[in-house]
């Protein structure tokens, strides 16, 4: 398996509430996508996709334990600015803000808020990380 990630999925109750929610932060569906029941967004090299609780269990046979906590996504910024741009976003479309930005005891700053779904998102300025024109990073900071 080569070390990488094709898709990201989050389950979530309500489709189009937690469709709005990532739209309001300004990401754009990968086209008409609801109609088959998930939205897909186009991130660099990655797919993020939204897909209803009660689908992905019947499609698996088992119940799901709803919420979060043992997982988290994270947005990194190029500037302090910017996450907090985010995070004034995420609070405006909905989402609950659970630490505001700070300087972190490692160098940068974040701060974490959850979506519609209780899904926690860490955003975060690394000086020590570069990020490129297409928006990927390089934890190396080349």
């Amino acid at each position: 398996m080569e070390q990488r990630l094709s898709v990201i999925t989050i389950c979530v109750e309500n489709l189009a509430q937690s469709r709005e929610f990532y739209t309001e932060l300004g990401w754009q569906p990968a086209g008409d996508t609801e109609k088959d029941g998930v939205v897909f967004f186009q991130l660099n090299g990655v797919v993020f996709s939204l897909y209803p609780h009660k689908s992905f269990e019947k499609e698996i046979g088992q119940n799901l334990n709803k919420g979060n906590g043992s997982v988290v996504l994270a947005y990194n910024g190029r500037t302090k600015e910017e996450v907090d741009s985010v995070l004034a976003k995420a609070k405006a479309a909905g989402g609950k803000i659970l630490k505001k930005a700070a300087d972190t005891f490692w160098g940068g700053y974040s701060g974490h808020f959850t979506d519609p779904d209780n899904n926690i998102w860490e955003v975060a300025h690394n000086p020590f990380w570069k990020i490129d024109g297409d928006g990927n990073i390089s934890v190396k900071g080349e």
